[in-house]
């Protein structure tokens, strides 16, 4: 039996893995063939997409602008990331919708929370893009309230890493991996994987979070069917 769940897709997963921007059509492929796997299980799969390998309304790129003009413009390349997405996984035969919270009906539909669910239950998968609509949110809060909205069973996180450390194991050789957190230790230890507003939100929703590696082949497929292993459990 399958169950619904919340994908947190960075940027990262549609870049050149060399390069680190930009859209790879080989890695956007391999990440739509996988969730297509786990979909064809019988998991419905929303999607929330990132856009900082197109452009980080925090970046070098955004030095000097207006901040919520800036955050606008990451929020319009999440809509780019989304439509790639989109297109990998309708040829991977998995039926896609693409629902934006800013308005652009030549492109996506709008973010409809109902529509949105009824998708699921048809059977599609739903990607959301532009964040929440509104500066000052990261993609990881948006993934954390369409989780909540969607009534998701676990929110997703795939990263460049294989869970979430006891410090950066790039500046602490000696970090070490953590298996299985709380809420709580996770806000109480500072840690920089997702931002705090995304934790609280889950955590007053009762929905766990689950970080994990998807550059490993085969990894999305094991978080989105349950398969905890793969990386750390926050709950």
């Amino acid at each position: 039996m399958g169950r619904r769940v919340l994908l947190k897709l960075s940027g990262e997963a549609f870049a050149d893995p060399i390069l680190g921007y930009g859209i790879d059509p080989a890695t956007v492929q391999r990440v739509a063939s996988e969730v297509a796997e786990a979909h064809r299980a019988g998991n419905e799969i929303a999607i929330v997409v990132g856009g900082g390998n197109i452009f980080r309304g925090v970046s070098q790129q955004a030095k000097g602008m207006d901040p919520a003009t800036a955050d606008y413009m990451g929020m319009l390349a999440t809509v780019i990331n989304a439509l790639a997405l989109r297109d990998a996984l309708e040829h991977a035969g998995v039926g896609t919708r693409v629902q934006s919270a800013i308005t652009m009906q030549q492109l996506a539909e709008p973010y409809i929370r109902l529509r949105a669910i009824r998708h699921l239950e048809k059977g599609r998968v739903v990607v959301f893009a532009a964040g929440t609509g509104n500066p000052f949110f990261t993609t990881d809060t948006t993934a954390a309230l369409r989780a909540v909205e969607m009534g998701a069973a676990v929110l997703l996180k795939a990263s460049k890493v294989d869970g979430i450390y006891s410090a950066d194991p790039a500046l602490e050789p000696g970090a070490t991996k953590l298996h299985e957190l709380s809420y709580m230790e996770f806000i109480n230890r500072g840690l920089q994987v997702m931002d705090t507003t995304a934790i609280t939100m889950c955590r007053e929703h009762g929905v766990p979070i689950v970080v994990f590696d998807m550059t490993v082949s085969g990894n999305i497929v094991r978080a989105v069917i349950g398969d905890e292993t793969i990386g750390t459990v926050v709950r």
